[in-house]
């Protein structure tokens, strides 16, 4: 009987830690993707869920090191892209740390945002080694993303109240 409570006590304790390490895991993978904003547009309307938005972007792998290697994918020019602008909606069918990124943004801004690979691509390669681009399973993914504006608006909105 006492083995038994003893059991009970420590199962319960386990599963406790595990639930607390679970919901820190999460917390800190949504904490981990930071946007530096390069040019800001504090008087411009916040990007949100609800509407397209269009935006030139670089995809490019963030070494430990603190360097960066290409990843081949680009809508800008000088980076061997179309310069056609990414048309992009948060949250569908984007990884969870673009979406976490974007949001943090306002029309017409631009911004650096680094993405955790829990919140990136994980344990999956994207693309193709040798081919038009590549990302190794497990990166730590860099955009260099600038938000045009909301789709088909031709250009960045002012928040409202904003002249």
């Amino acid at each position: 009987r006492r083995c038994q409570k003893h059991f009970t006590k420590q199962g319960i304790m386990s599963h406790t830690l595990f639930v607390v390490a679970v919901a820190l895991v999460a917390g800190a993978a949504q904490a981990d993707v930071k946007v530096d904003i390069t040019a800001a547009h504090p008087g411009n309307a916040e990007v949100t869920t609800a509407s397209a938005y269009d935006a030139m972007v670089t995809l490019s792998i963030e070494n430990p090191d603190g360097t960066t290697t290409p990843s081949g994918w680009s809508t800008r020019k000088e980076h061997k892209g179309n310069g056609r602008p990414f048309s992009f909606t948060p949250g569908q069918n984007l990884i969870k740390g673009w979406t976490a990124g974007v949001l943090q943004m306002r029309e017409g801004e631009r911004g650096l945002i680094h993405v955790p690979p829990a919140l990136g691509y994980g344990g999956s390669d994207q693309g193709s080694k040798g081919g038009g681009w590549y990302i190794p399973a497990n990166s730590n993914l860099l955009f260099d993303i600038e938000i045009l504006g909301k789709s088909g608006a031709g250009g960045p909105a002012k928040a409202k109240g904003e002249l």
